[in-house]
């Protein structure tokens, strides 16, 4: 009894519970479609791991993922809701165009450039939203909603401007190849190249079939930089204590909204860096014109409360978040059923994450019960 109350009240127990939910869920859904749930599910895991390029895409596609998911989690443990993610993202994105396109420097200086820019601008719009609540207490989720529209708006006017337009299209220009960050991308094309990964079928597959990129180390190195932020410095227990409580932390003298305002430019610079890794790592290395939001930030949302807002878990959230996506397409493709089941799949997680409490609660009863049945 008392190890199972012992697991039970570990945050990550509820987290499983909800993944676990999630897939009860979607099995009625689809049985009650007319669709087999196991051979559904039997197509969801081979869409992630039936192939190397499968599971290399997956990755791929977790990587913005984790990034912006870091972004939203460190403004939680910070008391703040950074729902402007998807802004700070297309910001990055644009700013990484614009100097990707108009430079083309030596790789060693045009890649942490072009990074930098969408680092910076992210941290931009990160930074109106903080100073805004620091200094006139406008919500974060008013402002933050208002400038991902902005980044949304501004991003199809770049798209158009007679500099960055390519004719005879609805994108811009792609970043000069100095710009990219894929790993070894004239090598693995060359003679040479391709003779060395014939051998090995897993790396021919996945280097030659995908756009395997250093995105991922970045965001995972990143997570590791914001756990110890938060939990190892001075300036970690500054911010969390601002969000613990505002006014203790004010009394204790700390600088709340110089606090606040940092804490969102950090948040906006990590959304900015997945919207420029997002370019410089995978093709078309171009901004389209859009006509709604790709989601990018808002999927971050998800992950920072799957992951309980851990920095570090935000790795493996985002990672099954990015399963989930791409492998829900062979769902569609091999079985038939509408990729929307996934979308109800990782609604119900995320449903079933915000009521985590239930858990622990539910563990204290069965100890208490435990207890009154030793006496």
């Amino acid at each position: 009894m008392k190890t199972t109350v012992k697991i039970l009240k570990k945050p990550i127990t509820s987290t499983f519970i909800a993944i676990l939910f999630g897939f009860l869920v979607a099995a009625v859904v689809l049985v009650f479609a007319g669709y087999n749930p196991w051979q559904s599910f039997g197509a969801l895991f081979n869409g992630i791991f039936a192939k190397p390029k499968y599971i290399s895409n997956v990755i791929i596609k977790a990587t913005p993922i984790i990034l912006t998911g870091l972004s939203v989690a460190f403004a939680f443990k910070t008391g703040l809701f950074n729902i402007g993610a998807e802004g700070q993202y297309i910001a990055g994105t644009i700013a990484a165009v614009c100097v990707g396109v108009k430079f083309n420097f030596a790789p060693v200086i045009q890649i942490p450039l072009v990074v930098l820019s969408g680092v910076l601008a992210g941290a931009a719009f990160g930074g109106i939203i903080g100073y805004l609540k620091a200094k006139f207490g406008i919500h974060e989720v008013i402002t933050s909603i208002m400038l991902n529209w902005i980044g949304l708006y501004l991003s199809n006017f770049v798209v158009n401007t007679a500099v960055y337009h390519q004719p005879n299209s609805t994108s811009s220009y792609a970043v000069n190849e100095s710009s990219f960050t894929m790993l070894l991308p004239n090598w693995k094309a060359s003679k040479a190249g391709m003779a060395a990964l014939k051998p090995n079928k897993w790396l021919y597959e996945m280097m030659l079939k995908t756009d395997v990129n250093f995105g991922i180390l970045i965001a995972v190195l990143m997570a590791i930089v914001i756990w110890f932020l938060l939990y190892r410095s001075t300036k970690g227990y500054e911010l969390r204590a601002v969000g613990f409580n505002r006014d203790a932390a004010e009394f204790a003298g700390i600088n709340v909204g110089r606090n606040i305002t940092q804490a969102m430019l950090i948040a906006g610079a990590l959304a900015g860096l997945a919207g420029a890794l997002a370019i410089t790592g995978t093709s078309p290395h171009k901004i389209s014109q859009m006509a709604a939001f790709e989601n990018n930030g808002f999927n971050g949302l998800s992950v920072a409360l799957i992951a309980g807002s851990s920095p570090i878990g935000c790795i493996f959230a985002g990672l099954l978040f990015g399963g989930l996506l791409y492998g829900g397409q062979s769902v569609q493709q091999d079985v038939g059923a509408p990729t929307e089941i996934i979308n109800i799949m990782i609604g119900t997680i995320v449903f079933f994450v915000a009521l985590t409490k239930i858990v622990p609660s539910l563990a204290d009863r069965l100890e208490k019960r435990g207890a009154h049945h030793v006496k």
